[in-house]
């Protein structure tokens, strides 16, 4: 399967003051035409103190009480002259934390360079992890796949084939069993850490489903409000497609299949569909049956191995491996 390239992403500015209440001293422009491409954020400290390597530039700027107890140590010339410094970075934006008040000098240098000025009541430390975790998700790699996302029995399972090989069909059915739609159709996906991948609808078409012969149905309006979810993880992922009697289908599940996803190795299934196939039931103990190997238990080695099979099988991987 051919991995298509993660959008570039951004975060307006504006967005970030709305989120956190923050309050305006001063604002170039307008904030929604600032973007914020970098999830890290900086207290310049050391800048304070003349050390510019390795500064990043376009980080969001915190500045706390640390920072401003040695600025209360300079005089007017010195603090112009650091923040002249600073600022002719052009960083995206300066955030007071601790409800402190900006300086004269800040002011004049934001004016100057065209440099955004805010402040918050918010703790540092506080302020700055929430930030970060707002923008790891708004940042986070992105790619769209053409799927259906679903949570069952707690489990995120991506369903993926060929168009109509019955993926809604599949869906609604489980929606009517009591499990939860996610996207259907373009499911947004993004690497919010190295291990785990967070999916989501296109706002547009949050809710919709379309069920071929029957059209576009809203499922949060027919279902009820318990029946879609906004994000879920992506824990596994099932691929539909029409049984081919020439391909040999694994029967067993002694092995662990994976596909990556934005670098992000997740367990995967390859489900055969034919008519007299009950694919809403596949799937729901295809849910529970990765729920438990990922919980240490698997069946197919627990068979083989009351069978004793298990040594002959591990032998004949090691031969095939070598």
């Amino acid at each position: 399967m051919t991995e298509s390239k993660p959008l570039e992403l951004n975060v307006p500015l504006d967005l970030i003051i709305t989120e956190f209440e923050l309050e305006t001293h001063f604002s170039p422009v307008e904030p929604a035409e600032i973007f914020i491409q970098n999830n890290d954020i900086n207290r310049p400290g050391l800048q304070f103190a003349g050390y510019y390597e390795y500064f990043d530039n376009t980080r969001i700027q915190i500045v706390g009480k640390a920072e401003m107890s040695y600025l209360n140590h300079c005089n007017e010339e010195e603090k112009l002259t650091v923040f002249d410094r600073l600022l002719s970075t052009k960083p995206p934006v300066i955030i007071l934390a601790r409800d402190i008040p900006p300086y004269t000098e800040l002011l004049e240098m934001a004016k100057k360079h065209g440099v955004h000025v805010l402040g918050t009541v918010e703790s540092t430390s506080v302020l700055i992890s929430k930030i970060i975790a707002f923008l790891n998700l708004k940042l986070a790699p992105q790619i769209t796949r053409h799927g259906v996302l679903i949570e069952i029995y707690g489990e995120g399972m991506l369903i993926l084939g060929d168009s109509g090989v019955g993926k809604s069909e599949t869906a609604i059915e489980l929606v009517k069993r009591g499990h939860r739609l996610v996207a259907d159709d373009a499911v947004e996906i993004r690497k919010t850490s190295n291990i785990t991948l967070v999916g989501s609808s296109p706002d547009n078409i949050k809710h919709f489903l379309e069920i071929r012969g029957i059209g576009i149905i809203n499922v949060r309006h027919l279902f009820g409000i318990g029946s879609v979810k906004p994000t879920e993880k992506i824990n596994m992922v099932v691929e539909l497609e029409l049984w081919d009697p020439e391909k040999v289908y694994d029967r067993m599940g002694a092995d662990n299949h994976f596909i990556s996803i934005l670098g992000v190795k997740v367990p995967h299934l390859t489900i055969p569909v034919k008519p007299g196939r009950n694919l809403a039931v596949i799937l729901e103990v295809a849910a529970m049956n990765n729920r438990q190997k990922r919980m240490g238990y698997n069946a197919a080695q627990d068979l083989l191995q009351q069978l004793g099979l298990a040594m002959e099988i591990n032998e004949t991987v090691k031969e095939l491996d070598e």
